[in-house]
């Protein structure tokens, strides 16, 4: 697998063999830090993360993998620098790349993470944007194949809730690439556009896969092993959203009774974080004063601390798998 110089934009930018070969390396990166046998690969080389959107997990992620590595990172806000104010992205990447290996971005729309790719000399990565959210994808993937009852089987796995937004576009198209058994659980109006649901049957007719779409949780979450859910509105929406996810999306709400739905009681629960489970976020106790959905928004904390919970696997996993991009595409 030669990855060297290779952008990471959406999934479809790699083949499943490719993807496969991130997972099994970043399995094999995780395994040598546990022992303490990791040997530095990226020594001197130099990574700009550019935060147009505010980050935790993928902030982190990248920071400790790089410095696990060897190398160096430098993080840029909009309020620090000229980013989109004095400065375009064409000219910012053609800055960089004479500075840096690689550079992240993590922002709202997808065409600036593809404009900062076209302009840059060095490997660019998308930490996430409106459409798509790949380097999620390679830790969802990898927790699912940790934790799957029979790893050498098809993933089974279901999407509910809002799946019109890049967490619901990214793991149909990765399933679909992967050969799993995909369920997107969604009202018919919150289910990705119909270019990317054709761009996950492309690759299903050739991989294999099987894609479930429905609004029936009847339908789509027995015999998942999987249950994956997100918040309810992104960042970026407007306030005045919450009102009608609320009234659409309660049915799909991830408690007791919906993990049930599986017929498996060891299904898993996912969340790519962060979730509303409980009262202790400013959003978390908003929604509850606003419209009585006390115990848990788009999950319930019945179900978010259960023991079903791998939800911090994942998290752990973003860095474990962006470390393996990092070594794939700079060395």
């Amino acid at each position: 697998m030669d990855l060297t110089g290779r952008d990471f934009l959406r999934e479809a930018d790699f083949t499943p063999a490719e993807l496969d070969g991130l997972l099994r390396l970043s399995a094999e990166l995780k395994a040598q830090r546990a022992a303490g046998t990791e040997v530095p690969r990226l020594t001197g080389k130099q990574l700009a993360l550019i935060f147009e959107k505010t980050s935790t997990r993928t902030r982190i992620s990248f920071e400790v993998a790089m410095r696990d590595q060897g190398g160096h990172v430098t993080v840029l806000d909009p309020s620090a620098t000229q980013v989109g104010h004095k400065e375009s992205i064409p000219d910012t990447a053609r800055v960089l790349s004479r500075i840096y290996d690689a550079i992240e971005y993590r922002g709202s729309a997808h065409t600036k993470v593809e404009r900062l790719a076209e302009y840059a000399d060095v490997p660019v990565y998308n930490g996430l944007s409106d459409e798509w959210h790949p380097t999620q994808m390679l830790a969802d993937f990898l927790t699912m194949r940790e934790h799957a009852a029979d790893p050498s089987a098809p993933l089974r796995f279901a999407y509910i809730g809002d799946a019109r937004s890049n967490m619901g576009n990214s793991l149909l198209v990765m399933g679909a690439m992967m050969g799993a058994d995909v369920r997107i659980v969604a009202p018919q109006q919150l289910w990705p556009s119909a270019d990317v649901q054709q761009l996950a049957r492309d690759w299903a007719e050739r991989t294999g896969a099987r894609i479930t779409m429905t609004e029936d949780p009847a339908v789509g979450i027995p015999g998942a092993e999987f249950v994956h859910t997100d918040v309810w509105v992104s960042m970026g929406e407007p306030k005045e959203v919450w009102a009608e996810r609320v009234a659409l999306l309660t049915p799909y709400r991830v408690d007791a009774a919906m993990m049930a739905l599986t017929g498996d009681p060891d299904a898993k629960f996912m969340h790519c974080l962060p979730a509303y489970h409980d009262q202790e976020t400013g959003v978390g106790e908003q929604v509850a004063r606003d419209f009585g959905l006390v115990d848990g928004v788009e999950v319930t904390s019945e179900v978010f601390d259960s023991p079903a919970s791998i939800v911090f696997d994942q998290a752990e996993n973003r860095m474990h798998t962006i470390k393996a991009v990092l070594v794939a595409t700079l060395t």
